[in-house]
């Protein structure tokens, strides 16, 4: 297949659309399922650079959901604690592959932001993983390959017009990729740079110990950026991003919504979170925005009489801003990198309040010495690795 045509492109406007090759070659994907349209496709190949880097980076299964060609969560197949497995609502799915692992936490972290994701795996797709994407809502799934039982497992989702992606784990694009903005070419080199352990060499602060899981959270975090819409912020924590910031113009406002996130993700590990008791038969969505809005400012919206009997069985306790915070100052070694250097120093402060010990940028900035004070000021490791991470 050399071309595909698409329904249409950003918008429904915007037509005619197709993906081909420039040169002429074949298309290194082949369309199992369901029709795929323009921002599928953005979100499919982003996603898919990005498992396959993570994987590269840390030897782990991967995967990633993505939203708007942002990731809305990304992690490596790390074994999910009783925990975990409750807040990401898989602790009744026996068996969970490392690939389903990798899937739960993607999805998991940031549930809202994830909800219609496109979905991209470093690995062939099993069984155990399709069972879990079978019953989120979901546009479609990019992979190296399918199981036969997964595929068909996934065909039954959205009455059989699931987009199902298999790649070529083997193409390699060619090293100048182009873009047309306004009817005019540009071109540039693509980003072909390798994460590894090589950026994390320059430890600027006085603490310098930077343990082996903290180094792998690093390389996360800097893998997540290389495909988040700048300006980007991405904390992690245990091998999974769990606050991302993407697409705003200020760093520090991409490091308060990163680290809302992250709060976020605490705040539903809180057994007065984990205890809350819906109504039978509510809506997966409708248990997350729930929990969304119960953690934060506007819980009255879920917990006002008239509503909160539509959601639970019984009226929740309010989570006061004192509770929050004395649950929240038990976060550390959480991870924090950036895709471009800190101006000053109040992305640093936000970061200590979500449990940041290990940071990574670029540095370079007139003000690097006042970051790397205020860094040793609360006795982070921080590194300095000279590599900016635009994506646009």
């Amino acid at each position: 297949m050399k071309e595909l045509e698409l329904k249409y492109g950003c918008n429904p406007n915007q037509k005619p659309a197709r993906i081909y090759m420039q040169n002429n070659a074949e298309l290194p994907i082949q369309v199992l399922n369901g029709k795929p349209g323009y921002i599928n496709f953005l979100d499919a190949f982003n996603g898919w650079q990005l498992v396959c880097d993570l994987k590269k980076a840390t030897g782990l299964p991967a995967a990633t959901s993505f939203k708007h060609v942002s990731p809305a969560g990304a992690a490596v197949g790390l074994p999910l604690d009783d925990t975990l497995k409750k807040i990401y609502f898989v602790d009744d799915l026996s068996d969970l592959s490392p690939l389903a692992c990798a899937y739960a936490r993607a999805r998991g972290a940031d549930r809202m932001s994830s909800y219609g994701d496109f979905i991209a795996l470093s690995d062939v797709c099993d069984v155990s993983t399709a069972k879990m994407i079978k019953r989120e809502f979901s546009d479609g799934i990019i992979a190296p390959g399918y199981e036969a039982e997964a595929v068909e497992i996934l065909k039954e989702k959205k009455k059989g017009t699931y987009n199902i992606i298999q790649i070529d784990a083997d193409y390699v694009p060619e090293p100048l990729e182009h873009k047309e903005v306004f009817g005019i070419t540009f071109e540039q080199g693509r980003n072909d740079i390798e994460i590894n352990d090589t950026l994390l060499e320059n430890i600027v602060t006085e603490n310098k110990e930077i343990p082996e899981a903290a180094r792998r959270d690093l390389l996360i975090s800097l893998i997540t950026l290389k495909y988040t819409q700048s300006n980007s912020v991405c904390f992690v924590k245990d091998g999974q991003a769990i606050g991302i910031g993407a697409g705003q113009q200020s760093r520090v406002h991409c490091t308060r919504l990163a680290g809302n996130k992250a709060d976020n993700w605490l705040l539903r590990q809180c057994p007065k979170v984990m205890e809350l008791q819906f109504v039978d038969g509510i809506k997966r969505a409708d248990r997350d925005n729930a929990i969304d809005n119960y953690i934060g400012d506007e819980y009255m919206d879920v917990l006002a009489d008239g509503a909160w009997e539509k959601i639970f069985k019984v009226k929740p306790e309010i989570f006061t801003a004192e509770e929050k915070r004395a649950w929240l100052d038990q976060m550390d070694g959480v991870s924090l990198g950036s895709d471009a250097f800190f101006p000053f120093s109040d992305s640093i402060e936000r970061g200590r309040k979500s449990g940041v010990k290990y940071v990574v940028q670029p540095g370079g900035s007139i003000r690097d010495d006042l970051v790397i004070e205020c860094c040793n000021k609360y006795g982070m490791a921080m590194v300095c690795n000279g590599v900016r991470l635009f994506h646009h």
